[in-house]
């Protein structure tokens, strides 16, 4: 049986992740710890307590849900004495999962990762004056359709899609105007669905590029190593396990789209039968359902379930 473990993105946060795991094991314990004295800020009692307007900021919410995801992943490793390779044949990471993917791999040390997703998500929010972006769900709709109403929308400002999360749901960015013309012309096509969402910048669009290049010079200064599994990138929806296209591909990604659906069918065409949602929330095994309901989903966050997962294997 092959098995993926998936980590989740923004999006997926709640006041009081992380904390039973804290409760319940040392080794979890010492990841919050870690991430706390690598950001030098007490983050694991904002993800323990709230508020959560504060955990939902980008810049705290894209280094908490890794370090939630990665707690799970070292209760597995140390009180299961389940390496991940033993578990998995391929890891992917929705968006800043992407980085909490190449942690789990060991691409990246824990520290790294908490460091660059804090300037990864500064970087994001501060590369568009509040207001001037938006992003929107368009639902119903695929991608090629998608592509067709934002270069409609456009009209020499940015309108791109940004998340094609699964069939019938794809996520656009770009200027605020261009997006809400998008849901115009979605809505004229007979797409009503369609829902601007409450985000605090554009993602994966053209007006992230200042980020992108923030990005490039941090990743330039970072050691990357060869994951032990392979990850399938956003940006591709392709295996890749060269550090030096890593470091590429992640630069790309903040720009560009990321193809969830593409790198789901992916793991199936590598055969895949099985996924694990390792980490708060369970956003990506609801995307899973619409993608490809052959590949059997789990969700594991809590202790117990961590517990039942072992029992599993």
């Amino acid at each position: 049986m092959t098995r993926a473990f998936l980590f989740p993105g923004q999006g997926s946060q709640s006041t009081g992740m992380g904390k039973a795991l804290s409760e319940a094991f040392t080794c979890a314990r010492e990841v919050f710890q870690e991430v706390d004295e690598a950001l030098g800020q007490k983050l694991s009692a904002l993800m323990f307590n709230g508020p959560e307007e504060t955990l939902k900021l980008t810049a705290n919410a894209q280094p908490a849900l890794m370090a939630v995801s990665i707690a799970v992943m070292r209760v597995l490793s140390s009180e299961g004495g389940k390496a991940l390779p033993a578990l998995a044949s391929h890891v992917a990471g929705h968006s800043l999962g992407e980085y909490t993917a190449l942690c789990a791999a060991g691409s990246f040390s824990l520290s790294d990762t908490a460091r660059l997703l804090r300037l990864r998500g500064a970087s994001m929010q501060a590369a568009v004056p509040v207001g001037v972006g938006a992003m929107a769900a368009l639902l119903g709709v695929d991608l090629d359709v998608a592509r067709e109403i934002a270069e409609a929308a456009a009209e020499k400002e940015v309108c791109a899609c940004a998340n094609d999360n699964a069939p019938g749901q794809v996520v656009i960015s770009g200027h605020k105007a261009a997006v809400e013309r998008a849901l115009k012309i979605a809505a004229d096509k007979g797409f009503k669905r369609s829902i601007m969402l409450q985000v605090s910048a554009p993602f994966h669009c053209a007006l992230m590029e200042p980020a992108a290049k923030v990005m490039k010079q941090a990743l330039e200064k970072t050691h990357i190593a060869a994951p032990v599994v392979p990850l399938i990138a956003n940006v591709t929806a392709e295996e890749v396990v060269e550090p030096t296209a890593i470091r590429r591909l992640l630069v790309e990604q903040v720009t560009g789209l990321v193809r969830w659906r593409e790198s789901m069918l992916a793991l199936k065409a590598k055969g895949v039968e099985k996924a694990v949602e390792a980490g708060s929330g369970t956003v990506l095994a609801g995307l899973m359902k619409r993608i490809d309901k052959d590949i059997q989903m789990t969700s594991i966050h809590t202790p117990q379930e961590i517990e039942a997962f072992l029992q599993s294997v």
